[in-house]
């Protein structure tokens, strides 16, 4: 006990009131970046040594298992039980997701909650760090010291969902755009004599300047076409990677009028007039919100100086009356 009571005289002289409350919080960020050393360089198993000589013989001998795993990150195998939601259902959700903001990568969902666990920790030393330097001396509260060290570590661990949200936000947004006129530019192809398949390729090559995401996704399809697999099914998994609801009502258009046989190109015409329509109602939305959200700014901006001018000869004459 005397050495736990001189231990907290040192800690409070040194670090403030709070000295063993942060003493403590440092120790604990220690042992996790030691744990996480430890993980690191732990060394490698023999069963995946042999594994790793089995597929290095396989190379000159692909098959269809090792076609369909893809360039995976070996390194992130070995912490996938906590880099990956155990949950399928949540597993499935986060890999759409993280499809529809572009990120196509196998390994997308671990390096999502990677950089959610790297953030958090990373900014949570900072709030410690900060709160050390700059505010152990003065008398803070308790909420307070978990403000500013728990606080900065909340935002690093939800910065990534952010930056994923507003990144499948802006992706969507583009695809909705340049869809009327990737339509027109299918139609026109149509019209000239080319299949459905080349119209795909062609359209994906003339708006990639404009439409980047669109481009990719028209690509996708093409080449998904051309390894042989059945069109519905490719063009269903283009509607769920973009998730746009005008991408699904198009691609319902398309698998329908193949299984009814009827004209590709008549109902690419409707559709694509409808689409047309639907832009412009969607810009003249937006401009008819315009003034409600200018409302407020523009009584921030003109309202008090208006009134300083009217107002304020008046003020200034009635002050000096009552000097008077």
């Amino acid at each position: 006990m005397l050495i736990l009571s001189v231990l907290n005289d040192i800690l409070t002289g040194a670090l403030g009131p709070f000295g063993p409350l942060i003493a403590v919080g440092g120790l604990g960020v220690m042992l996790v970046l030691i744990t996480i050393s430890m993980l690191l360089n732990q060394r490698q198993d023999p069963l995946d040594k042999l594994k790793q000589q089995a597929a290095g013989k396989a190379e000159d001998q692909p098959n269809k298992a090792r076609l369909r795993a893809g360039n995976r990150n070996q390194k992130l195998d070995r912490y996938a039980t906590f880099l990956e939601p155990k949950d399928e259902k949540q597993l499935s959700q986060m890999r759409l997701t993280l499809l529809q903001a572009g990120y196509r990568s196998r390994d997308a969902v671990r390096y999502f909650h990677f950089a959610q666990f790297a953030f958090g920790l990373g900014f949570l030393v900072l709030g410690v760090l900060y709160f050390i330097l700059f505010k152990a001396g003065g008398q803070t509260s308790t909420q307070e010291t978990l403000g500013y060290i728990l606080g900065p570590g909340a935002v690093g661990y939800v910065l990534p969902k952010y930056w994923v949200t507003k990144r499948k936000q802006k992706r969507q947004e583009e695809i909705q755009d340049g869809f009327p006129d990737s339509l027109d530019m299918m139609l026109v192809c149509i019209e000239a004599g080319q299949s459905m398949d080349q119209a795909i390729i062609r359209v994906a090559s003339e708006i990639r300047a404009s439409y980047p995401a669109l481009a990719e996704e028209y690509e996708i399809v093409s080449l998904q076409i051309k390894a042989g697999r059945d069109k519905p099914s490719v063009l269903n998994e283009m509607g769920e990677r973009c998730g746009v609801q005008d991408i699904s009502s198009f691609v319902t258009v398309l698998i329908q009028s193949q299984t009814f046989g009827t004209s590709i190109g008549d109902a690419l015409r409707v559709y694509a007039a409808e689409m047309r329509d639907k832009r412009v109602m969607r810009a003249e939305e937006k401009a008819n919100k315009l003034p409600t959200k200018m409302t407020l700014a523009t009584m921030m901006l003109t309202v008090p100086p208006l009134l300083i001018i009217l107002v304020g000869p008046s003020v200034l004459g009635i002050m000096d009356l009552v000097n008077l």
